[in-house]
């Protein structure tokens, strides 16, 4: 199992930008599956946004040309950059990572974007 700690969230106005960070307790270079999914209130957790170990990304189409995913392999963390965030991007963040079949979650941080 993967320990994951989530930092970055906050408070910022329509428009504004905000960086999550995903700290990992082990080495990430061999893990392929890599994502960020959110839980906005009163709705499902959805998926927003993927990455492999070969740097390929996937994002959802209500993300996407406003969020980046990146990772570190030698710091052991993944990213979001949200870019010209709206207010429906209001939700708890969550990273989650698929190691050895084994999927393991952070304990998420909130996003706030106030209109």
């Amino acid at each position: 199992q993967v320990q994951l700690v989530e930092s970055g969230g906050g408070l910022v106005q329509e428009g504004g930008s905000l960086r999550l960070s995903c700290a990992a307790s082990r080495s990430i270079f061999s893990i392929n599956a890599m994502g960020w999914y959110r839980r906005a209130p009163g709705k499902q957790r959805e998926l927003v946004a993927t990455i492999t170990s070969s740097g390929s990304t996937n994002y959802a189409d209500s993300v996407k040309g406003r969020f980046t995913i990146s990772r570190d392999n030698a710091k052991n963390t993944m990213y979001l950059q949200m870019n010209s965030l709206k207010s429906e991007d209001t939700a708890v963040y969550y990273c989650n990572v698929v190691f050895l079949g084994f999927p393991s979650w952070g304990q998420g941080t909130q996003v706030t974007v106030s209109s």
